[in-house]
């Protein structure tokens, strides 16, 4: 039986290398991908860069390689360090390929006794690295898949009742950050379908549904960051409010929304009441401000405050985003940022 091996941080994971586990999968019977720490990158943990392989290639064994050597070159003492690093992983797994595009590919072939794949070395076939994909993921998006394009986006929803300045804020702030946003469809939705100012159970869950649909098309179009205006918690609160109950599938989508996002944000009632012919009035606002609030608090789901002139709120969410990386610590970031706050 012939056995493939390739490895690599995959920070992100990239067509490049997925030529090599493509080639693998190809010329040998079973595949053996290990993926490394990356200790010091801005770049997703490792269990999700090892998950993105499970998720496209269900068929490779995933080995995740925890503290590996820190250090990279070409003399004897490193080539000796990594290749005993990368005995140890693989436990006796008897290796015949080894797939590589790097000058590596030659004492690790050699240490495994496997044959040496050198596979688009100089990067003809696909002009791609890690360093240019974590450089700029929007501009290397074409070189990465869908599942693994949607980790990297930082995705911001802002919350609230009616006429909190929701829309014209996610509008100004695509428009600042150069990327897209994600309008309310349950607005779109109520537009066409309502009758006497009023939506079935399953139609509210229709649109949590559309709303989820049509955001997943727009992450593959952002640039580093999607701000998405309301979320399913929303609807579902648009649900009990005047139905009194929701539906079980709407309540797992609004349960799912808290590990969905990256960023919440509540939009302060404290500006004027804008009243058109869709919205309940002044009170109903103040009521739905509450709930929501309360909804957040009680999901334990952490928010950011935003009040203010529109300016005032763009301003505070750029400069929590200037300097926000969605796989550190929020809370360490929030307080380096919050003298600018």
């Amino acid at each position: 039986m012939k056995t493939g091996l390739t490895l690599g941080k995959f920070a992100p994971l990239h067509k490049g290398h997925q030529l090599l586990i493509e080639r693998a999968l190809d010329e040998t019977d079973r595949v053996v991908v290990v993926v490394y720490d990356a200790p010091g990158l801005a770049t997703p943990p490792l269990p999700v860069r090892a998950n993105w392989v499970r998720t496209l290639y269900p068929s490779v064994e995933v080995l995740e390689a925890w503290g590996g050597p820190a250090e990279v070159g070409d003399t004897p003492k490193i080539r000796r360090v990594q290749e005993e690093f990368l005995l140890g992983i693989l436990a006796g797994r008897e290796i015949t390929h080894f797939y590589s595009s790097e000058f590596y590919g030659a004492h690790i072939s050699r240490a495994l006794g496997a044959v040496d794949r050198r596979v688009d070395e100089p990067r003809a076939m696909l002009p791609i690295s890690g360093t240019s994909a974590r450089a700029d993921p929007y501009a290397s998006r074409k070189f990465i898949a869908p599942q693994v394009y949607r980790d990297l986006i930082t995705k911001v929803v802002l919350l609230g009742a009616p006429s909190t300045g929701k829309t014209t804020l996610a509008a100004r702030l695509a428009d600042d950050l150069q990327t897209v946003w994600m309008p309310e469809y349950g607005r779109e939705y109520w537009e066409r379908h309502q009758v006497n100012r009023r939506l079935t159970s399953d139609q509210l869950l229709e649109i949590a549904e559309g709303h989820l649909e049509r955001e997943e098309t727009l992450v593959q179009q952002a640039n580093r960051v999607l701000f998405v205006d309301t979320d399913a918690t929303t609807t579902r609160r648009f649900s009990h409010y005047y139905l009194g109950a929701s539906e079980p599938r709407l309540d797992r989508l609004a349960a799912a929304a808290r590990s969905r996002y990256d960023l919440f944000f509540l939009c302060g009632d404290d500006i004027p009441y804008d009243d058109t012919w869709d919205r309940s009035g002044l009170a109903n606002r103040s009521t739905l401000q509450r709930q929501t609030r309360a909804d957040l608090i009680a999901s334990r789901i952490p928010f950011i405050d935003l009040t203010g002139s529109l300016g005032e709120r763009a301003s505070k969410v750029r400069a929590i985003l200037s300097g926000y990386d969605k796989f550190d610590s929020l809370a360490n970031q929030l307080w380096a940022a919050k003298p600018e706050l």
